[in-house]
């Protein structure tokens, strides 16, 4: 996965989508990928009225091919425009190509719109084999590439050591600051539990381990050990540290269910820049 050759980069043609070409671009150049570009049409398209399915499928072609032409004009693009549902679309393409970075943002229109993270953001976060850059309105709004800070979020599991990896090897291509975020869920207080000791030695221990893991890898880079709401936390340290990108893991290690409302989706929409999930 790390580095990233292939992007994929899905598209509604909305605003949303056009928004974050800015970082597809820069991304793209800056460590020489190959683009794709995707489009998931219904197989009845509303704006059409073509109904024999070979040239409904040529005339989402050419519109696709004539929309890279025209946002991404001095780049070589490859289009693929496919019928059906948007994720299971999307990733098909990613198996077929071998991408191994898609770009999304978190809302579109049309089926991009109907959770509050997006459906199609949260199918791919959720079953993809590639890792997943997304980004809300607001973290585009107020971020420009190239990415000058970069907080890496640790959790307690295996995934820890490649995220960080991936954190650092960005940090090295951009020449930026790197700082490393580990938020501990500690469980309530009560009159029967002694907090303040059990956050006090689990705190220390996480510490021996991010400084463990630091020199395993290599890194020189500030770490903090937090308690807190997980989400919080990570959005806490990005703003603190200006982050333009927060590189976290995919609750790979845990079950399908659990993953599936693992804190990633909460850390996405609120997090105040890019998230890179690997």
């Amino acid at each position: 996965m790390i580095p990233f050759r292939r992007v994929l980069l899905p598209t509604d043609y909305s605003p949303a989508c056009e928004a974050i070409l800015p970082w597809v671009k820069e991304m793209t150049g800056r460590l020489s990928c190959e683009l794709s570009l995707v489009h998931a049409y219904e197989e009845k398209a509303a704006h059409s009225s073509l109904t024999d399915p070979d040239e409904l499928r040529l005339f989402e072609d050419h519109r696709l091919r004539a929309y890279a032409s025209k946002v991404l004009p001095v780049q070589h693009v490859e289009c693929c425009a496919e019928a059906g549902e948007p994720g299971t679309v999307i990733n098909r393409v990613i198996g077929q190509q071998g991408s191994d970075l898609v770009m999304i943002p978190t809302h579109g229109w049309g089926p991009l719109r109907r959770l509050l993270l997006g459906s199609v953001t949260a199918k791919i976060l959720h079953d993809s084999s590639a890792a997943v850059w997304t980004a809300n309105s607001a973290a585009v709004a107020h971020h420009a590439p190239p990415y000058r800070s970069i907080v890496c979020a640790l959790d307690e599991t295996t995934e820890a050591e490649a995220v960080l990896r991936a954190g650092a090897w960005l940090a090295g291509e951009y020449d930026a600051s790197l700082a490393i975020i580990h938020v501990v869920a500690f469980p309530p207080a009560s009159p029967e539990f002694d907090y303040i000791t059990f956050e006090r030695e689990v705190t220390a221990s996480q510490n021996v381990r991010m400084r463990e893991l630091k020199a395993k890898l290599g890194v020189d880079a500030p770490h903090r050990v937090v308690g807190g709401m997980i989400a919080a936390g990570i959005r806490e340290e990005a703003v603190r540290r200006n982050a333009d990108l927060i590189v976290t893991g995919r609750g790979l290690s845990q079950d399908g269910i659990e993953r599936m409302w693992s804190s990633l989706y909460e850390i996405v929409r609120e997090s105040p820049c890019a998230v890179l999930s690997i």
